[in-house]
């Protein structure tokens, strides 16, 4: 059994019956309006069936968004992502695409409302600094944000799934780098040291990591859906269904984690002593509003272990290594597969589960993404996923963009190729060339401590822009170690100031899309490292992780400089040498023609 599913991933359904219980239960509520977030309690990027309420409602699946419904118009704000994804998968005659963040709510929400009105949000699905700014940004409007009580999507959701009880496990120490016991002393100092009591973490990817504990609530990210109290002592209250952990789990956390229902959370928080910590960015609205109403002092301040996590250790990056390395052996077997294939007999669906096959021989234990496969004008959307619906035969010129990456014991891997599915098209040959100039120029750079992505970004862009192109999407993201396949704070984006330290994980994946023709994006993880610098002066760089040909087909070799060609080369040999003595020879012929120098 494939781990892709391939029907309709919005569950279908009358979305706007849906849309016309939910005006009516805000007409009940005395609301004008109502916020549907993509989001649940822990504001991870992905979410379980349950909390999937924007997609239930509208329709669009997409990993960011938010809906605003008032009583004669429904707004669906979507990023540069999502802008040709949305269209395919929204009622138009019940739901407006909204680009966003061009178009903010407050001023949609100014021209709907314009006598003012109560629109409500969920405390629980929102930010602190998301209310903050948009409480800001309507001051004067006369429209009021209303805190509920409860969820009035969930009120109108009469087959709503359980929330997820999938089974927890050790993740083992000699992965982790470091005990649980370790890390929760480490976190606890720091917590002392800056005067605080405890830490509210509600980030599910944090608290496997602080644990070493990994789940399976939800597909694709080994988290265990959770929150908890890490107080300055190093203890910590977990509140997670109890039915997660066997006693060989309970025995591994020992006597300094207790187990608590999630439904006590809430009670847990009231008789807290301050200051406790909590992260404005991802801790829910409705936690700061209970410690405020019981007066407890909130010291704000980031999720104790979001910059310890990002910094992987000796051991983390060691099994990220090793992972890639068996991943780069898979993806080589699936494009030599491919290449022998005759395109035309293959659909999407049928080349996403050979891709799937190959993972699950190399070891893998969940594909670590929705498999992004875009033939043709699929290609163009940024995070296609491949339905029964969408399915597209491959069609010999076109280009295929293959986006996908495994979930193994000891790593989480991350790769897009673009293909030449049979003769290059001529006017795709451009473009691709660009984006690999600025995924070269990305891998090559060299750079002061302190710098942020926001620094970077324009190097993957700049080949781009001197054609009059670009591409909506940040250029890379951070990435777990055995964890989440986009995690946080770090990433490589015009809107991240983060500092890069040495350790971090990210993605480096410059992209161009035309609508209805084709997708282009080639990306690699890197690791940053230490470099070379004069004395005195602190330096870093970027070590590739991932291991795999770049479809040399598609490239105009005349547009690379002398230095270029030689980073390619040189890439291309690295992957020759690494994986050429665990394939067949059919394999190692066609990985020794793939990676010939320029």
């Amino acid at each position: 059994m494939s781990f892709q599913q391939f029907d309709d991933p919005a569950g279908g359904g009358d979305h706007g019956a849906r849309l016309d219980a939910l005006r009516a239960e805000m007409a009940a509520r005395g609301l004008d309006g109502v916020i549907v977030p993509r989001a649940d309690a822990h504001q991870g990027e992905y979410v379980a069936d349950a909390d999937a309420r924007l997609a239930w409602l509208t329709g669009f699946t997409g990993s960011a968004g938010f809906a605003v419904v008032l009583a004669d118009r429904a707004g669906v704000f979507i990023d540069g992502r999502y802008r040709v994804q949305v269209r395919d998968q929204i009622d138009l005659r019940h739901f407006a695409p909204v680009n966003w963040p061009e178009t903010c709510p407050s001023d949609w929400l100014r021209e709907g409302l314009p006598q003012g009105g109560r629109v409500g949000f969920d405390p629980w699905l929102h930010t602190r600094r998301d209310i903050e700014g948009l409480e800001k940004a309507l001051h004067g409007t006369g429209i009021a944000l209303i805190a509920l009580e409860d969820n009035p999507v969930d009120a109108i959701w009469p087959d709503r799934p359980a929330p997820p009880v999938g089974a927890a496990r050790v993740h083992a120490d000699d992965l982790a780098g470091e005990s649980a016991a370790q890390k929760r002393a480490r976190l606890a100092a720091e917590l002392k040291a800056a005067g605080h009591a405890s830490a509210l973490m509600n980030l599910p990817d944090s608290i496997s990591w602080l644990l070493n504990i990994r789940g399976s609530d939800l597909p694709r990210n080994p988290v265990v859906q959770s929150f908890a109290v890490l107080s300055d002592s190093g203890q910590v209250a977990l509140f997670a269904d109890a039915g997660k952990f066997d006693d060989s789990l309970r025995a591994h956390l020992g006597n300094e984690v207790s187990i608590l229902p999630p439904d006590g959370l809430a009670a847990a928080l009231t008789d807290l002593e301050g200051p406790v910590r909590l992260d404005p960015g991802s801790a829910p609205e409705a936690a700061f509003r209970i410690l405020e109403a019981a007066g407890t002092a909130i010291a704000r301040g980031p999720d104790p272990a979001i910059l310890p996590k990002a910094v992987k250790n000796a051991a983390e990056l060691a099994g990220m290594r090793a992972a890639h390395r068996r991943d780069g052996l898979a993806m080589v077997r699936f494009l030599a597969w491919l290449d022998a294939q005759d395109h035309a007999s293959l659909t999407e669906i049928d080349v996403v589960r050979r891709l799937e096959d190959l993972r699950r021989e190399a070891g893998i234990l969940d594909i670590s993404f929705d498999t992004i496969m875009g033939a043709g004008p699929n290609g163009a959307i940024v995070h296609y996923r491949v339905t029964e619906a969408t399915n597209r035969r491959l069609t010999p010129g076109d280009l295929l963009l293959v986006d996908s990456g495994g979930q193994y014991a000891d790593g989480t891997t991350d790769i897009t190729r673009t293909l030449a599915l049979g003769q290059a098209r001529a006017d795709a040959v451009a473009p691709v060339t660009a984006v690999l100039r600025g995924l070269i120029a990305l891998s090559r750079a060299r750079f002061p401590r302190g710098v942020g992505g926001a620094h970077l970004d324009a190097l993957a862009r700049q080949f781009l822009w001197a054609q009059g192109m670009d591409f909506d999407h940040g250029t890379g993201h951070g990435v777990g170690a055995a964890l989440c396949v986009h995690e946080g704070p770090a990433r490589i984006s015009r809107a991240s100031d983060m500092a890069l330290r040495p350790g971090m994980i990210l993605s480096n994946e410059p992209g161009y899309y035309r609508e209805g023709s084709f997708g282009i994006r080639i990306e690699n993880l890197v690791i940053v490292t230490e470099a070379d610098a004069e004395p005195g002066r602190a330096m870093l760089g970027f070590e590739t992780l991932t291991l795999c040909p770049i479809d040399r087909r598609l490239i105009d070799r005349a547009a690379l400089a002398p230095e270029e060609r030689a980073w390619l080369d040189d890439y291309h040999m690295r992957v020759r040498i690494e994986l050429a003595g665990d394939l067949d020879e059919a394999e190692r012929d066609w990985l020794i023609a793939a990676t010939e120098p320029l």
